[in-house]
């Protein structure tokens, strides 16, 4: 495939915006935010011997130099870590997306529209028994080995609290009809989710004080996520998101230089 028909191609930079800030807003949930302090303690092996990645408090912008450094590596392993799991998603989604969106299209998108309104309103507070926390009971090693395993079972345990925006941009990778653009979509998520915990990591004091500021205005932001995805929904299964699409790749043809 051509490197040029992926990046210019109007559904995907349509979706592209949406991945990240659907990855932005899974760090920003209720369940994720709070955890960040221990998980940066555990990845780069500052927490105890015992400890628990949900409640071990990490050294963060005041550590010396070197620990914060051991703590940013940490950190990056992590994201590599579940990055690794939400790119093969997106393949795997996009290349069935490929399989079955053919003839039946409409049909796929309106399922998916329907089904991201529905995630919408768990976001916003509804259907409270969608809304239960599930992961895996797995705890590796605390430190930089553990971390990227850690990243792993992050990805495919803990749900539903990211299952909504990442549910979201699985969908927009079916909807490509492709596995290398589903694969992108997924990394572009990951690094809408990831780079939040790098930069906490890294000792970043607008980063932190971004964080305490969400945390005190938390149901506000969990309402705007659900808003932006019940609108993405209503996008898709009414038929409108293709006239966005169809509009972004009219203006692409029309700026693009002929060759």
């Amino acid at each position: 495939m051509n490197p040029a028909d992926v990046v210019l191609n109007g559904s995907l930079l349509a979706a592209v915006p949406l991945a990240f800030l659907a990855g932005l807003i899974s760090f920003l949930s209720p369940c994720v935010l709070p955890l960040v302090p221990g998980y940066l303690g555990y990845v780069s092996g500052m927490a105890g011997a015992g400890a628990n990645p949900r409640t071990e408090a990490a050294a963060g912008a005041s550590a010396p130099a070197a620990n914060r450094n051991r703590i940013v590596l940490g950190t990056v392993l992590f994201v590599l870590g579940f990055s690794l799991v939400f790119v093969s998603f997106g393949s795997i989604f996009g290349s069935l997306g490929q399989l079955f969106y053919g003839k039946t299209g409409q049909i796929v998108q309106m399922i998916l529209g329907v089904l991201i309104v529905l995630l919408g309103l768990v976001m916003v507070g509804q259907f409270g028994w969608l809304q239960r926390t599930a992961k895996l009971n797995l705890r590796p090693r605390a430190g930089l080995v553990g971390a990227p395993l850690l990243g792993i079972a992050f990805a495919l345990g803990w749900t539903p609290c990211i299952g909504p925006t990442l549910a979201a941009v699985l969908s927009l990778a079916t909807q490509t009809g492709s596995g290398a653009r589903g694969s992108l979509l997924a990394l572009t998520y990951s690094l809408g989710l990831g780079l939040p915990f790098v930069a906490i990591a890294a000792g970043f004091g607008w980063a932190a004080n971004s964080v305490n500021f969400v945390r005190r205005n938390i149901r506000v932001f969990n309402l705007i996520g659900g808003g932006l995805l019940i609108a993405l929904g209503v996008l898709m299964a009414t038929g409108l998101w293709n006239l966005v699409i169809s509009s972004i790749q009219e203006a692409i043809v029309g700026y693009l230089p002929a060759l």
